[in-house]
């Protein structure tokens, strides 16, 4: 009892404190930190392995080995019956038009699909002219399926390399051969025509009774049309109006039979003031007769 049993104590009482040491609380400390819970659970591994494979692909051959085996599997998976195509079928297309599309498409069949651009085959098919619209899908069978919608050429543009065959947008749909195999078609010509293929036809329409007479339209200047007729006749219309002005013409036509006398050209370019010109053969004529009259007169 002279002190030594405390001693004892004291020293019992610090082995069994049970606050943790220094390390241990800065470790809970990091581990009640969800940052650092997530670096753990995620980050790490992923650097653990990213860094392993780095050490792995560091050889050469193991990468030439890994390519080759990603190659081979990818080519077992391209190249299985499923995913192959045998042929290509064209719908909508003329016999002309689709061998337009085979040309423009030099495809080796058999192929995969993983091979084929359809996109891009859409684009280069759409740009033919005679194609108002086109689609490119894979069916099944191995099948590739090209459904095609075609221009309608509604009438025949004369041009300094031939007949050309428009529709009713302007598109340059196809070549003719000739003028007797498109007879019943409506015919134009002159520079920028082709930009006003709709009102063209609007004045083949509104020519009503001169629609036997007429030869065709000639654009002016790439501003106003000329309506040509049989025997030398020119109707010149203006920039605006032209339609009304046809019109007006036919009206004066069928009230006076003014198109059915020796008139070289009737022009409509002055609304207020439409002018006629006549042939020389009448000028004479009128002239002759003219003569005539003033002979008798001074008798």
């Amino acid at each position: 009892m002279d002190g030594g049993g405390c001693l004892v104590q004291q020293v019992s009482a610090a082995k069994c404190d049970p606050a943790p040491s220094k390390w241990a609380w800065r470790y809970q400390r990091l581990m009640l930190t969800p940052l650092f819970r997530l670096f753990l659970r995620v980050f790490l591994p992923f650097f653990i392995a990213f860094a392993a494979a780095g050490v792995w692909l560091a050889d050469q051959d193991r990468r030439d080995h890994l390519a080759m085996m990603v190659n081979d599997l990818r080519t077992s998976i391209e190249t299985r019956p499923e995913f192959m195509v045998n042929v290509m079928a064209i719908d909508g297309a003329s016999i002309g038009i689709a061998e337009d599309i085979r040309e423009i498409v030099p495809i080796d069949f058999p192929i995969s699909s993983f091979d084929l651009s359809l996109g891009q085959i859409q684009d280069r098919i759409a740009e033919l002219p005679a194609i108002a619209g086109v689609t490119v899908r894979i069916r099944p069978g191995g099948i590739m399926q090209v459904t095609v919608t075609e221009r309608d050429p509604v009438i025949l543009w004369r041009t300094r390399e031939g007949l050309e065959l428009v529709d009713d947008q302007g598109f340059v749909v196809a070549r003719a051969r000739t003028r007797q195999l498109h007879k019943d078609m409506p015919l134009m010509a002159g520079e920028g025509a082709e930009d006003h293929v709709t009102e063209a036809l609007a004045l083949y329409t509104a020519a009503g009774p001169l629609a036997h007479r007429m030869r065709g339209l000639v654009r002016m200047g790439e501003r106003r049309w000329d309506v040509v007729l049989d025997r030398g006749q020119r109707i010149l219309l203006p920039e605006a109006g032209a339609v009304q002005a046809l019109e007006h013409v036919i009206a004066l036509s069928q009230a006076q039979d003014m198109l059915d006398r020796d008139i070289v050209t009737v022009d409509m370019r002055l609304g207020n003031r439409p002018t006629i010109r006549i042939s020389d053969r009448a000028v004479e004529e009128w002239w002759r007769i003219r003569q005539i009259e003033v002979g008798k007169t001074e008798e």
